[in-house]
């Protein structure tokens, strides 16, 4: 489970300061899909970086399976973001050079655990592939699929090292109307299937009724969002 517990940060701007994340309180509970939702500018960004200890909030908590993000070192962080968290950029950037295959094995590579386990690292990409309904597409490189199948391959990608949270930014941004929906559709059956904790920032309110719950930002605080019927 994720919460961020009265989170605020804050940026230097001159003699004062500019407040991008004001006392925000959200969770999204294992195999649940959390949209969050809000104007260009209002804090989405910001708070999905602090939800990937990416930044540290001036103030407040960022729990993650009960431990306490924001009170972590650098290194600690790191290591729970390397073993807690995955996340789905914007903008997939897959290596060019790397099969979609090989876009995840490399992950276990990068997370230290070596060659020696390559073998299973190849059995559970060819799982995930198979999951996002590529497995078929597996020695293909970037530049032979398809915006929704470099998408597919960044989502399957950062599901790799099992991860409790799941970050996605933008998943439809760069997709039409019709493969946005089967890449919401599987971000939801796969939170679902993993039993991970999602929290999923659009500005695509077409997809919103599909979520668990909608948390909507603007100038950095929550706000009530019209009602969504399901």
């Amino acid at each position: 489970m994720i919460r961020l517990d009265d989170v605020t940060l804050t940026f230097p701007d001159g003699d004062s300061r500019i407040t991008a994340v004001d006392h925000v309180t959200l969770s999204a509970r294992p195999g649940t899909v959390t949209g969050i939702t809000g104007p260009s500018g209002s804090g989405k960004s910001s708070l999905l970086a602090i939800a990937a200890t990416l930044i540290r909030p001036d103030s407040g908590l960022v729990l993650i399976d009960d431990v306490d993000a924001s009170a972590l070192s650098l290194s600690e962080a790191t290591a729970l973001r390397r073993e807690k968290i995955g996340i789905v950029f914007q903008q997939s950037n897959l290596i060019p050079s790397l099969t979609a295959r090989e876009q995840l094995v490399v992950m276990d590579e990068l997370r230290g655990r070596g060659r020696r386990n390559r073998s299973a690292a190849r059995t559970k990409a060819d799982a995930l592939l198979e999951s996002v309904g590529l497995l078929p597409h597996a020695d293909k490189l970037p530049h032979q699929m398809s915006g929704g199948q470099r998408q597919r391959v960044n989502i399957a990608r950062a599901l790799m090292n099992d991860p409790r949270v799941l970050l996605v930014d933008e998943p439809t941004s760069a997709l039409d109307q019709e493969r946005g929906a089967e890449i919401i559709e599987l971000i939801l059956r796969l939170s679902g299937e993993t039993n991970t904790s999602t929290l999923l920032v659009t500005h695509d309110l077409v997809h919103l009724p599909r979520m668990h719950d909608v948390k909507n930002i603007v100038d950095g605080r929550l706000v009530e969002a019209a009602h969504l019927s399901r």
